[in-house]
């Protein structure tokens, strides 16, 4: 399948829904925990396959606000394997830096430690940006933004009139990377789930059955294939971006 992908037009930003650990263990009648470590796997593999293919951002919900209101038990097994997941050889051996997303103060002190580590180990690798969304929701980050810039405002460092979407997304908590070019969500489910609400608004979108722990490199060709079969448009018409492209 990867032979059928145009290499001239990878996304340079890919941002995943890693949905389906949980059933893919039931399935398998496993716990829940077993799911997720085989989805660490996951993590691995693709991440490995997007620095092959040249994407330069990848950005993986992790963990949402949301997710907080789990068992405790499973909440205590994800945090687990975040730490085991961050290991030097998948962004050392490919030269991935790491970026960490999201309410980072409610984590376990271990956990927030750690991240801030392997942020500072890997901050000169360059090939790619491997974001992690974790204890993240895009309503959570919209309403922080609101909140920095309004204190601006109060503190007569912006006017009113300064704010406009530039500022909007210069407040966010993805200010240093583009917009996803693709979003992709695991698992058979067709939401987003309060994922990066603002930055897609005109990423492509793709769907699949697949479990997170059964996604490999056919199934990212697959979704890339299915990204370039698509003309983005941004708002004009279907000629409007053939002229331009002459």
């Amino acid at each position: 399948m990867t032979d059928r992908i145009d290499m001239n037009n990878i996304p340079q930003h890919i941002a995943i829904i890693m949905d389906g650990n949980g059933r893919w263990a039931a399935e398998r009648g496993k716990p829940r925990s077993y799911g997720h470590q085989a989805g660490v796997d996951s993590v691995r593999r693709i991440t490995s396959e997007c620095t092959r293919l040249g994407v330069k951002y990848l950005t993986l919900y992790t963990f949402s606000t949301e997710n907080w209101n789990r068992p405790v038990d499973e909440v205590s097994a994800l945090m687990g394997l975040v730490l085991s997941s961050l290991e030097d050889e998948i962004f050392m051996k490919n030269d991935v830096r790491f970026r960490v997303i999201g309410d980072v103060n409610r984590l376990p002190k271990d956990v927030y430690a750690k991240l801030k580590e392997t942020e500072e180990h890997t901050s000169k690798n360059k090939t790619m940006t491997m974001v992690v969304a974790l204890s993240y929701s895009s309503k959570w980050e919209i309403t922080k933004a609101l909140k920095d810039i309004a204190e601006e405002v109060k503190e007569g460092k912006i006017d009113v009139n300064d704010i406009d979407e530039e500022k909007i997304s210069g407040h966010l908590e993805t200010n240093f990377m583009p917009d996803p070019d693709l979003l992709i969500r695991t698992g058979g489910e067709v939401r987003i789930s309060n994922y990066l609400l603002w930055q897609i608004a005109y990423s492509e979108l793709y769907f699949c059955d697949t479990y997170w722990p059964d996604f490999d490199e056919e199934a990212l060709s697959k979704a890339i294939a299915s990204y370039q079969s698509r003309q983005r448009r941004f708002g004009k018409t279907e000629k409007q971006v053939e002229d331009t492209q002459k």
